[in-house]
Parts: C-alpha cells; structure tokens; sequence
C-alpha cells in the first residue's frame, strides 16, 4: 500500500521536530542524534558507546522528555542482579485461595522494563548473567516470569550506554546480545566551538554541572510513534538494494582484518534502517545511499577484528569502509 505524499510530509515534520528538541540539550553529536532517530523509527534498540562525559546519558534523557512516552532509567553495576531488570514474584501473605492451604500467593512484581524507553546506563559494568536477562526483552519483546509470559508495552526501545572495554571495571557484551542491537553508535569528542557552548550551557545560571532539560518540549506520542514504525516498515525496498545490503554482508565476511563477518541480521537490520531512513527524509522508497550511510552502525558490533589487526592498530570502521568499498552499488 503506498504512503501518501502528505503523510510522508507530516512524518517527516515530526520527526524534524523531534530532532530540533534534541539539540537544545545535546551540543553537536548531529550524526548520533540522527542515528538515534532512525533506530527509534525502525523500532530497534541502540548502544552508545564513548569515554564518559560526552552526553551519552544526556542524549537518552533527552529523548525521553521528547516524548510523551513512559521512561525508565537502570544503573547497572557489578552487583546488579537480573531480577532487578525484568522483575520477580513475591508472596503475598494476605491473598486467599490461590496457595495449596487457601492462604497466600505468588505476585509478580514487574522490573522497569516494563517501560517504552529503558535506559541500561553503563550497561557493561554488569556480569554477562545480568546483560543476559536483556535478551528475551529485545528480540521477543516479553519478559517470561515463573511460567508467565508478560507483554511489553509498544513502542519499546533499549538505549544502552556503555564506556570502552578497556575502561577498568567494565566486561564486554556477550555477542547474542550486541547482535540485538540495530546500531552501535560511537560518540567521539565535540569541536573546539561545541565544547565552549556545552561548558556555557553547564555554567551560566546553573548549580553543579548537570546540563538542563527544560527548555525541551514534548513533540511525540505512542500513538503518533506507532503511526511513523508502521509507516516506515511501508517504505518500498527495491530487489536491488536488498542484494546490495546482502552483498555487503558477504564482503565483510571474508574481508582481510576480520576475522568473523557479519550474519543474516546484519542485512536485515541495514534495510530497517535504510527505511527509517528514506521516512525522515519524506521518500517512500529506499536508495542505496540510505544503504550505504549506515554501514558502520549498523556493523561495527556484528564483525570482530583479527588478531593481526589488533596488533597492528587497525580500527573496525576503517576496515568496514574498505569492505563497503569494494562491493558495488545498484543503479536504480
């Protein structure tokens, strides 16, 4: 079923909109607030990695007040245990009839994934058991609790932050979980202009240095969130550009430097994006540059460098762009 023109005007609009919201708090950082928008819009869950103290709270902070959405934030650390995500039961001594003496019964008590937008903050300085307990919630988008399968709330989006591996007290993602991720974006440092203007935001009229969110104004809600994903997955997808995304996939998988490529996920989740994409752009159809332009989020986390590359200092993105490179776009 085709969009019609006006509709793809208006969703473009909002999300514009949503995008100036954004940049009132977050200085610069302009391709992460994008990229971040589009995984919003293709329904996918994002990790941001970068050093700490360049905004990648901030950016999930922004977002939430952005929309009239329900908003949960998790702090995770060493001691966090998966109950403390997804929920648990506990017994109800004044309930009746539901226990084998008629006294008493199991309650579940629901986590704060049962939320729209979950922020998982520093989300590797927890164990691989307590990342793990993400899994069923970000592919299946349920929690299963004593026997009980819970629905989550729609739309629902994990906005994962985390420092570099090399960061003392953090562990890595296991690879099942970094895969459910549409994108992993990289937050680098701003701008010599881009740092003076977050240092006046942080200072001027301000106590302690946490940078405001009042000036934000709430610009989306479920319903018109809903409304944009389901547009989005409408967005027309020539045969070759999805051989063009699969084509990527298969470069990356026998590409010198890496030594484990990216699977089926990896093409699917560009051509989700590469929709998102086309919307915010007001076009009902996918072109091989809304392919090409998110390559790297889209793959950075699904292929892991060789050791030879380690050694040599070779960064994933470099390599990725040498692989995309090679393989030759369509002419639509």
């Amino acid at each position: 079923m085709p969009i019609k023109p006006e509709d793809l005007t208006r969703a473009a609009e909002l999300l514009n909109g949503l995008r100036t919201e954004l940049s009132k708090a977050v200085v610069g950082q302009r391709e992460a607030v994008d990229q971040t928008l589009v995984a919003l819009v293709a329904s996918g869950h994002v990790l941001i990695e970068g050093v700490p103290g360049l905004g990648k709270t901030l950016l999930a902070r922004a977002l939430a007040k952005a929309m009239t959405l329900k908003y949960a934030r998790v702090q995770f650390t060493p001691d966090l245990m998966p109950s403390d995500i997804t929920g648990h039961s506990v017994f109800d001594a004044a309930a009746r009839g539901e226990s084998a003496n008629g006294i008493g019964a199991l309650r579940v008590h629901r986590g704060p994934v049962f939320t729209n937008l979950l922020l998982a903050d520093e989300i590797n300085r927890a164990p691989a058991k307590t990342q793990s307990a993400l899994l069923e919630v970000m592919q299946e988008y349920q929690v299963t609790l004593e026997g009980q399968t819970l629905k989550l709330p729609r739309p629902f989006m994990v906005l994962a932050t985390q420092n570099p591996i090399d960061t003392e007290g953090t562990y890595p993602l296991p690879e099942a979980q970094l895969d459910r991720f549409l994108f992993k974006i990289d937050i680098g440092y701003p701008t010599h202009e881009e740092e003076t203007a977050i240092i006046r935001r942080a200072t001027e009229r301000q106590i302690g240095d946490q940078l405001s969110l009042d000036g934000i104004e709430p610009r989306l809600d479920e319903r018109l969130m809903l409304a944009l994903q389901e547009m989005a997955s409408l967005v027309r997808t020539d045969e070759r550009v999805a051989d063009y995304a699969v084509r990527i996939m298969r470069a990356t998988r026998q590409w010198p430097g890496l030594s484990s490529g990216a699977g089926p996920r990896g093409a699917i989740a560009l051509v989700r994006a590469a929709r998102a994409s086309a919307l915010l752009q007001a076009r009902d159809f996918v072109t091989p540059d809304d392919i090409k332009g998110h390559v790297l989020p889209a793959l950075r986390h699904r292929v892991m460098l060789a050791p030879d590359a380690q050694l040599e200092g070779r960064h994933v993105d470099e390599l990725l762009r040498d692989a995309l490179d090679s393989v030759e776009a369509p002419r639509l």
